[in-house]
């Protein structure tokens, strides 16, 4: 198949790259390089079937393609709080030119959603049919309310359109070729840790996340993408859960050294707890995690430590 990524020189678009080219299919990668890193896709380039094209999915796009993973937005807090407005037109206008150009070809759009969507959860753990207790006029709406939006638009392009959906709900997911400076914990205790300096705790370590290893992630998003029927949206993450304080103990486990545990204030509307219920993935797509938080860390941390060296 001919298959366009947006976003696709990021984290988790690299990963999707290179997987789907690995089973035969043509990629066009689509990038702004806000967040997306060359370096991702560097072994991918002089492959004949994958092309690299610099674009802002702000700005409408055309290609003809059979498939399209929308995966273009910042993820992490600092990175959409940087330019919120933007944040919000990436995940609003990327949606509207991605279900445009699917309308007009054929094709099968894939949403690349976020836990966010629950915001602050009050059901615990958090099944699709939890609508979610997001603050709209926060410090992380921007993001939240622009995935909830992009969703929307999803779902109404299905209805009223008949475009193919499938959409995806994206918890913590961490590995190799995290940005070292996204702010996101599993990165940020770990560049922490290998640099010597003391592992920052925001509030007082209690709260929790969920943390999936990118490979299981990919998996999740080709079974759903492919599904004959589940446009979702479906939970894909791993429903492990692990308090602040746990990983920071464990990542230093591991690296060793003699960074202290620091504690810092909680920011504004940051979840007090976080954790899939993966029912739907598991019954309809036959899906589920299968690396574990201690074995998922070892190639995370020999990636991180090959970084700083080049550095």
């Amino acid at each position: 198949m001919r298959i366009l990524i947006t976003g696709g020189a990021g984290f988790l678009g690299s990963h999707l790259c290179e997987r789907l080219l690995r089973e035969g299919n043509e990629i066009i990668c689509l990038d702004n390089f806000f967040t997306g890193r060359k370096r991702n896709i560097l072994h991918l380039l002089d492959d004949p079937h994958f092309e690299l094209v610099r674009h802002d999915v702000t700005e409408p796009f055309r290609f003809e393609i059979d498939q399209i993973y929308n995966l273009a937005c910042p993820a992490s807090p600092p990175h959409y709080q940087h330019n919120p407005i933007k944040t919000t037109k990436t995940s609003v206008m990327g949606a509207i030119h991605t279900l445009g150009l699917a309308k007009r070809v054929g094709a099968r759009a894939f949403q690349a959603s976020t836990s966010e969507v629950y915001g602050d959860p009050e059901v615990h753990p958090q099944p699709e049919s939890y609508k979610g207790s997001v603050n709209p006029i926060g410090i992380r709406a921007c993001y939240d309310e622009g995935k909830r939006c992009a969703e929307t638009l999803f779902f109404d392009y299905h209805r009223q359109n008949g475009v193919e959906i499938r959409v995806v709900r994206i918890f913590n997911t961490y590995g190799p070729r995290m940005l070292p400076d996204d702010g996101r914990v599993v990165s940020n205790f770990i560049v922490q840790a290998l640099t010597g300096k003391d592992i920052t705790i925001y509030g007082d370590g209690t709260q929790t996340r969920s943390f999936c290893y990118v490979d299981d992630l990919i998996e999740g998003f080709i079974r759903l993408m492919n599904h004959p029927t589940q446009s979702g949206p479906v939970n894909i993450g791993n429903p492990g859960e692990f308090t602040m304080l746990q990983l920071a103990e464990l990542v230093l486990k591991k690296v060793g050294g003699k960074s202290k545990i620091t504690y810092l204030p909680l920011p504004g509307d940051d979840p007090k707890q976080r954790r899939p219920d993966i029912t739907l993935a598991q019954q309809d797509l036959g899906w589920q995690p299968t690396v574990s938080l201690e074995d998922g860390l070892d190639p995370t941390i020999d990636y991180f430590r090959k970084l700083l060296k080049e550095a």
